[in-house]
């Protein structure tokens, strides 16, 4: 068991890096933390759940665009196309499932 403090893992960077808080064969969690303007460009992988914790942003799914913020979940099936820009400073968790 791992028990993660979220709220000291958040830190911005001019240049986004994710922080991968736990990997295994079949899932990677990183923490994503964006800073205003930054994106992380739209790219194939695997199942994604995004669970937006702060901020606001535009999230793209394949050629849809949709808005998230706080509080909000999406899911997104493998194969999809995704990636997010920050409309403000964004901090999420991500699961990815192989």
């Amino acid at each position: 068991m791992n028990l993660i403090n979220l709220k000291e893992k958040v830190k911005f960077q001019k240049q986004f890096s994710p922080q991968i808080l736990y990997i295994s064969p079949d899932l990677k969690v990183p923490l994503i933390c964006l800073e205003a303007e930054q994106e992380i460009p739209p790219h194939l992988s695997g199942t994604g759940i995004f669970c937006i914790l702060e901020g606001k942003g535009v999230m793209t799914v394949d050629d849809k665009e949709i808005s998230v913020s706080a509080g909000e979940v999406v899911l997104v099936s493998e194969g999809s196309k995704r990636g997010i820009k920050a409309m403000d400073n964004v901090v999420a968790l991500a699961f990815h499932i192989s």
